[in-house]
């Protein structure tokens, strides 16, 4: 895809390139703002508000990575979502559709080659990890959530969340640190080789 291509036509007016951005980018931006935030809800509605940052602000970007430049924009509407529920918040044990049924296996975390057995087990796994990271604060998620979750080198981070690289190195330290202790609460989820005084350590 020609991002500055579809940039230049949004600049000048055209909706549908855009609209081909959000298509390209949505899938990122939603799961960056679901495991920083830890609410499907929230996460959605600040998905959406960044995307509508994003299109405002669209004059601002001077070229450069665009992905730090939305993800910035999501980590900044997640940081608003959060301060606006005036609490950490907490990730539903059985995430509900729009109906308000629980859903066992939400259809991001669903494999046709998997058992049943083992979408279970990663289902617990996905909400054991959720449930630590929303034990981290904000800036620590964030971080956590862009190099060990998303898989962005550490100079990305830094970019998204604006901040030197031995920030975003000490804060990782920090929160890969407090998340191994938060997750041996779920040892019995955890491969061998992630339990603290496990065999494989």
């Amino acid at each position: 895809m020609d991002i500055a291509n579809l940039i230049a036509r949004a600049l000048e007016g055209e909706l549908e390139a855009f609209n081909l951005i959000v298509l390209e980018y949505q899938d990122m931006v939603y799961y960056q703002a679901y495991r920083v935030i830890g609410e499907t809800d929230a996460a959605e509605d600040a998905t959406q508000e960044a995307f509508i940052s994003a299109y405002k602000k669209l004059h601002t970007y001077r070229g450069g990575s665009f992905k730090s430049w939305l993800l910035r924009i999501v980590t900044n509407a997640c940081y608003d979502e959060m301060r606006r529920w005036q609490r950490q918040p907490i990730a539903p044990l059985n995430p509900r559709d729009d109906a308000g049924e629980e859903v066992e296996s939400p259809a991001w975390l669903e494999d046709p080659g998997e058992s049943l057995e083992q979408r279970v087990e990663r289902f617990e796994l996905s909400e054991a990890i959720q449930h630590c990271l929303n034990e981290l604060d904000a800036a620590f998620r964030s971080v956590v959530v862009l190099v060990d979750i998303q898989g962005f080198d550490y100079k990305t981070a830094a970019e998204v969340v604006d901040s030197p690289l031995g920030t975003i190195k000490s804060r990782l330290a920090r929160a890969r640190r407090n998340l191994q202790e938060c997750l041996q609460g779920f040892r019995e989820l955890l491969p061998a080789d992630l339990r603290l005084g496990g065999e494989g350590l």
